[in-house]
């Protein structure tokens, strides 16, 4: 908040990572109540009149739903809203999301805005969510990754417009050119590597050929790619994304997984000690 003057600080307890969970951090977390509560009202006096929310899951597996106390928590800490991923950690990114639990969250809560998560892959979704469970908005995960117009379908949806259909091949490849180009001024040098994976979001479901998705995945600079994206339209011109694979999940997709928890975790739920190892910065991406 002073450093970089963010207007808007969220708290993610939902991440299934074995490399993160095993330390008691992301989804392992809520398990520990006291500790949670700490956190997150450590969190909120800090960031002063900046807005908090905490985003989780329902627990970490069927046998251990945390989903309504860590609403709870939140909502007495003081945050601004919350949201919840309707699937246990053991289920990763499996199966279907249980819209259900969002209901039943948005039932038990009602101090602060409830937000919803889980299967958001078209604007429709997103109404058929808040129609079904009652939820104060949506928040999207892996529904935007290769579709940065489903903001913009989700506007008009919202302002019950007409929603417009995906991009055709062109402006698609506009939209990795301008992310390339972003990335690569917000980097200070031109190196696409890391890029790749998200050239290959944008291109999935799109009738292009094995050969063209390695040659996607292979670019490492902004010529490459330019060169890689013009000769993709050369060949197949403005190609539409086809109607069945408009809700092709990208990113993770594994699951269910065993939770790696540190020992003992279930027997800690009242105890406020950070485990060993917490402070260490672990990413779950």
């Amino acid at each position: 908040v002073d450093e970089l003057g963010v207007d808007h600080l969220d708290l993610n307890f939902g991440c299934p990572a074995a490399k993160v969970t095993r330390n008691g951090g992301g989804a392992a977390l809520p398990v520990r109540r006291r500790l949670l509560a700490d956190i997150i009202s450590a969190t909120v006096e800090a960031a002063g009149a900046v807005p908090v929310t905490v985003k989780f899951r329902k627990g970490t597996d069927d046998d251990h739903l945390t989903y309504l106390d860590t609403g709870r928590i939140a909502a007495e800490a003081g945050c601004a809203a919350i949201a919840l991923h309707a699937r246990t950690a053991e289920e990763h990114y499996a199966g279907h999301a249980d819209w259900e639990a969002i209901a039943t969250l948005k039932a038990a809560v009602t101090s602060i805005p409830v937000l919803g998560n889980g299967d958001v892959w078209e604007a429709g979704d997103a109404l058929a969510m808040m129609a079904s469970t009652g939820c104060d908005g949506v928040v999207i995960g892996r529904g935007c990754l290769g579709r940065p117009w489903l903001f913009r379908d989700l506007a008009a949806a919202f302002a019950g417009l007409p929603v417009p259909g995906p991009p055709g091949l062109v402006e698609q490849t506009g939209f990795i050119r301008r992310h390339a180009h972003l990335l690569v001024e917000d980097q200070g040098f031109d190196d696409l590597r890391h890029f790749r994976r998200h050239a290959a979001w944008y291109l999935k479901g799109y009738a292009l050929g094995g050969a063209a998705r390695r040659a996607i995945t292979s670019v490492s600079t902004l010529a490459e790619l330019d060169t890689t994206l013009d000769a993709l339209v050369d060949a197949h011109g403005d190609v539409t994304l086809p109607d069945d694979a408009r809700r092709t999940p990208r990113g993770h997709t594994s699951g269910p997984h065993p939770v790696r928890l540190p020992d003992g975790w279930y027997d800690l739920v009242d105890d406020p000690t950070p485990p060993v190892g917490a402070d260490i910065e672990v990413s779950g991406g």
